[in-house]
């Protein structure tokens, strides 16, 4: 036996068919809370108990309720549940609600139960027999087709042993949820008790959850963290999932948090108004269900308003299935596989149920290839698979482990070591501690490798394109951090080179003619002939005696290469001419301690057009430091 396993028990079944004073019968609980409950001796909301079973372990119990009319109710205890106690009366078998609940159960994807034939004391033999005979047809084809009917009485105690003892044994057949993914709690109730501030309680249904974690309310995003954890009435450390909890928020009023909220760990979880989906008709629902139908939606302890649109045809007949994407009035909470169930509108039939294929889409066109094969893989849920699209649909923004593993349901490990083999193929790409999808990079790199190539044809004697500039000629324009990370990979791969804050091809260098070699040595001769007081461009490159355009060209190759130095527009100095000069300022600033703009320009031997952009250029290089009107030495 695994002391650790925690499991959830609910109930279904016709009202009046005895699910409550079984409960209260089986654990010593009443699980009605409410005073028109009791007035009334009808299961109204959904109420909790617990008890130990013959081995010792301890399993919570969900009652709900019975009547239609409380329905929705019902739906919000139906989740989480790990084995079903269908409720059936004896004296009545198999009724209207009956169906309805095992309906919604097999939608839920419920895999283990048991049937309790209530009321067995108020019956003959041969009409338990018929019963029985009844119940084994209405299950038949549904997952309770082979579980055990067992007759109880909760007046008089007779079967509840053997009931408890069943339910001991097949605790051993339910598999256990998941402890290690991120914590969700789907809340089913809110209260607040003195000096305690707000609880709710709910069925943990992922994760662990720990005293003092951080923790936020979605779809709000109120922020708060666990200040106390209670299990079957004690306080505990921590609670695993699979456990009924009551959990006291931290600085949450009783008004910010409500039923078909979720707790759940930070950044983990999103609230969406659009889920993809398989939808899954009743094959006895009762009507069809239409493109952009309005239809009640059930996840979780949630119920929002919403419409269904069938991406894959105009209709959904009871009985069939179908993919589709809801568009919902009000956000909710979901992960890749969890369960709903939908109802119309008006009158509130229950049509279906399904399984969430992607918890955060785009909107999509209806009949796109393209998104149906996505949902189909999603559907089919190969990690590898699931990972790559998970980083397909995040197009160039890039994930986390953590963030595809909320995405796809995985574990993060798992993930982390799709990565890794992803990425040997091509089909992931690392980005730090993020990452992307591998065509998408690929795909961007080959953009800046056509841009590159088509300035190096544009501009053949330049040494490269400026990297701000080639950044902004790509559409759309990357984000800095992913177009630095793309530039790098490229230069690992010996595609392309940065140097100076230009970009180049890898293998690309200038090949001068001999006229443009004596071209661009004149022009550099000149520049440096001029020292202090330079030739602007335009009188430089007329004195060269060169053909204008190439001139101009070449005058940049100097630029490029730091021969020519740009101080302002128009004022190029040559880079001998500025270490001359900086090697005087040095020799003054040293011998002297201070200077002025006058004693540089006697210095120097220039005016004072070249010597206040040529201070403010040592300024910027930190030789000198400005001190009122006069420099020192930085």
């Amino acid at each position: 036996m695994d002391d650790r396993k925690h499991l959830i028990i609910g109930t279904a079944g016709h009202v009046d068919h005895g699910k409550t004073s079984l409960i209260r019968a089986l654990t010593g609980t009443d699980p009605d809370r409410l005073k028109e409950e009791k007035e009334r001796g009808m299961t109204i909301d959904i109420g909790f108990a617990s008890f130990r079973l013959p081995s010792g372990r301890q399993a919570g119990v969900v009652d709900v309720p019975g009547h239609e009319r409380f329905l929705k109710n019902m739906l919000a205890g139906a989740s989480g549940v790990d084995l079903l106690l269908l409720v059936v009366a004896a004296d009545e078998g198999v009724m209207p609600q009956t169906v309805e609940h095992l309906d919604i159960m097999r939608l839920l994807e419920a895999q283990k139960g048991i049937i309790a034939l209530t009321k067995s004391d108020m019956v003959e033999p041969d009409w338990l027999e018929l019963v029985t005979e009844d119940i084994r047809a209405a299950v038949q084809g549904t997952f309770l087709a082979d579980a055990p009917i067992i007759p109880v009485s909760s007046a008089t105690g007779e079967g509840l042993k053997d009931l408890a003892l069943t339910i001991d044994r097949m605790t051993e057949e339910v598999e256990q949820r998941d402890t290690s993914a991120p914590f969700r709690l789907p809340v089913d109730r809110v209260f607040t008790m003195p000096g305690f501030g707000t609880i709710v309680t709910g069925t943990l249904v992922a994760g662990t959850i720990r005293l003092e974690s951080p923790a936020v309310v979605l779809p709000q995003g109120r922020e708060t963290r666990i200040r106390q954890i209670q299990r079957h009435g004690k306080k505990e450390e921590q609670a695993e999932a699979g456990s009924r909890v009551a959990v006291n928020l931290a600085g949450v009023d009783l008004e910010e948090v409500a039923r078909g909220d979720v707790v759940c760990q930070p950044g983990r979880y999103q609230a969406t108004r659009i889920l993809d989906a398989r939808i899954v008709m009743l094959p006895n629902a009762p009507r069809p269900l239409q493109n952009r139908a309005r239809i009640r939606f059930y996840l979780g302890t949630a119920e929002v308003l919403g419409r269904a649109v069938i991406l894959d045809g105009e209709t959904l007949q009871p009985g069939q299935e179908g993919l589709a994407q809801f568009r919902l009035e009000t956000p909710v909470v979901a992960a890749r596989k969890d369960r709903f169930v939908i109802r119309s509108y008006s009158p509130m039939n229950t049509l279906g149920g399904g399984i969430v294929l992607d918890a955060n889409p785009e909107r999509h066109r209806r009949q796109d290839e393209r998104v149906l094969e996505r949902l189909k893989t999603a559907e089919k849920g190969d990690p590898a698979e699931l990972v790559e699209q998970a980083l397909a649909a995040a197009r160039l923004a890039p994930l986390t482990p953590e963030e595809i593993a909320g995405k796809t349901g995985l574990p993060q490990g798992e993930v982390s070591s799709l990565l890794e083999s992803l990425a040997g193929e091509g089909r992931a790409f690392r980005m730090g501690t993020r990452w992307l999808h591998g065509p998408r990079m690929a795909e961007l790199e080959d953009k800046l490798r056509a841009e590159i190539n088509r300035f190096h044809k544009q501009f053949p004697l330049r040494l490269g394109i400026d990297k701000e500039d080639l950044r902004t000629r790509l559409s759309p324009v990357p984000e800095p951090r992913l177009y630095n990370a793309a530039l790098q990979d490229m230069e690992a791969r010996e595609q392309a080179r940065v140097e100076q804050n230009r970009v180049r091809r890898y293998d690309f260098e200038v090949k001068l003619s001999p006229s443009n070699q004596e071209t661009i040595e004149r022009l550099e001769s000149l520049l440096k002939e001029g020292g202090f007081s330079p030739l602007g461009p335009d009188d430089l490159l007329r004195a060269s005696n060169a053909i204008p355009g190439v001139a101009k060209e070449l005058f940049e190759l100097l630029a490029e290469r730091g021969a020519a130095v740009k101080l302002e527009e128009k004022l190029y100095f040559h880079r001998d001419v500025l270490e001359e000069g900086a090697r005087l300022v040095r020799e003054h600033l040293s011998a002297r301690g201070k200077m002025t703009v006058s004693e540089f320009r006697d210095l120097i031997g220039s005016s004072r057009k070249y010597v206040v952009p040529l201070l403010e250029y040592y300024d910027h290089i930190r030789l000198t430091k400005r001190m009122g009107d006069e420099r020192v030495l930085f």
